[in-house]
């Protein structure tokens, strides 16, 4: 005995009931009786017939009051590591005295300034480098370009 289900209704067909429905592109529809074909036929949304299963599914009725709201998990605070910094590391500066921290930065400003003084120490020179050379190398030689054609005809 198989028991089929209504395509529009949703509701359960036994045998020796029901009507099967078969469009000319070969889909076959089984309903529960003609009510269920005639809106089907309409084109009525069963979705928005308040007597079918999927119409009391979508609006949550009927449905079993032991199953409770799903609890929320709450947030949890993780550490992780940054690239280029493991996490032992982030660690030990954060627990590190602010004055130590301040010193360390101070020292490491003074590095990045003797650094830039250094660069554009190496840039100045360059410049004075590259005029010298550029006397030597002035002589080019000239390209011969051809004079345009005169034109044939004249406006019209």
């Amino acid at each position: 005995m198989k028991i089929e289900l209504c395509l529009y209704s949703g509701y359960k067909i036994y045998p020796g009931h029901g009507k099967r429905y078969a469009r000319t592109d070969g889909r076959v529809y089984t309903f529960l009786n003609a009510k269920c074909e005639a809106s089907f036929l309409m084109k009525r949304n069963p979705r928005e017939i308040t007597w079918t299963v999927l119409y009391r599914r979508k609006h949550k009725k009927g449905q079993q009051e032991e199953v409770q709201k799903k609890r929320s998990r709450r947030t949890t605070k993780f550490q992780r590591a940054i690239t280029g910094a493991s996490l032992t590391e982030i660690m030990a500066k954060r627990n590190q005295k602010p004055e130590v921290r301040k010193a360390q930065r101070e020292q490491a400003v003074k590095a990045a300034k003797e650094k830039k003084k250094a660069d554009q120490a190496t840039k100045r020179k360059a410049p004075a480098k590259a005029a010298a050379r550029g006397t030597q190398q002035k002589t080019k030689a000239v390209k011969t370009v051809k004079a345009a054609a005169p034109r044939v005809g004249g406006k019209r």
